[in-house]
This record gives structure tokens, C-alpha cells and sequence, in this order.
């Protein structure tokens, strides 16, 4: 099973970017490209949901399908514990 959530991603002050998941509180990460940043957000979503999994704990919904300024990302849902 895959799900979707939005992910904001910011020019970061000092170069490179950030990206947030507004839906997954204190899920981020940053990145040299947009590309780097992509795939570490990726990563950092995956294991969101695993620590979530292993505590046995509900994933959240996207609460708000916006289109403009995100980039949906889809990821592998881990099996409940």
C-alpha cells in the first residue's frame, strides 16, 4: 500500500534547501538540490511511518490536499506491528 503527503520545500538561508511535511509534525530534512532534498524528505517519511508502526500507532491522513507550491510524495506503508 502507498500513501501520498504533501511536502513544502524552502530555499534554506544558507544555501541548498529544506523540506517539511505538514501533515507529519517535526518530519524535515535539507538538501544540497532539489533532487537531494526530495529523496531525504522520502527517506524521512518512510521512517516516520515505521517508528509509528512500531509503537503501534495510527498513521495520519493528509489533512489538506494543496497543489500549489508541494510535491507529493508517495511512499511504502509498513505493516502495523
Amino acid at each position: 500500500m502507498e500513501v501520498k503527503y504533501n511536502v513544502k520545500i524552502h530555499p534554506a538561508e544558507e544555501g541548498g534547501y529544506w523540506a517539511e511535511v505538514p501533515s507529519l509534525p517535526g518530519c524535515f530534512t535539507q538538501g544540497e538540490t532539489i533532487q537531494e532534498v526530495t529523496k531525504m524528505i522520502k527517506e524521512a517519511i518512510e521512517l516516520y511511518l515505521e517508528t509509528l508502526a512500531e509503537e503501534g500507532k495510527p498513521f495520519p491522513k493528509e489533512k489538506n490536499r494543496e497543489e500549489n507550491f508541494t510535491l507529493p510524495i508517495s511512499v511504502r506503508v509498513p505493516k502495523m506491528a
